[in-house]
């Protein structure tokens, strides 16, 4: 099992920071890499179970099963149901944590994939779709100088 994890600080109160990132249908609201997702079969995309699918040119290129949604503890988790990565067994989380400045915004996966691909999917993952959106969320959330 292989675990990956990118944090971020910004100078906001947690409770704030939740009401951005904090619903699982909306990830391409606030995340600048990620196209709008669908929810299939109509679900609440709140509820443990839902999936969304992104697509990219009318092509669907992941499909993720929320398994937790925790408001009180500012976080949710989800499992990649399809993906062109070679991973299985990733579940992630996303979550807020309060911090001396504001919050922590903390993106955590574990996953099974051979070491050889370890370093890509480092990349894909944790230095692109997760730095890009933490990074937006710093920007969104520094207060000006």
């Amino acid at each position: 099992m292989h675990t990956l994890t990118r944090t971020v600080v910004v100078t906001a109160d947690p409770d704030d920071v939740w009401q951005v990132i904090g619903r699982f249908g909306g990830l391409a609201d606030w995340h600048p890499l990620l196209p709008p997702s669908v929810i299939e079969d109509g679900a609440d995309p709140e509820t443990p179970g839902a999936i969304q699918a992104f697509a990219v040119n009318g092509q669907v290129v992941i499909r993720e099963r929320l398994l937790e949604k925790d408001d009180s503890r500012r976080m949710f988790r989800y499992a990649i149901q399809e993906s062109a990565v070679p991973v299985s067994d990733y579940v992630s989380t996303l979550s807020v944590h309060p911090n001396d400045t504001g919050a922590e915004i903390r993106w955590a996966a574990t996953y099974e994939a051979t070491d050889a691909l370890v370093p890509e999917i480092e990349k894909h993952f944790g230095d692109t779709l997760y730095a890009a959106g933490l990074n937006a969320l710093k920007e969104r959330f520094t207060l000006p100088a």
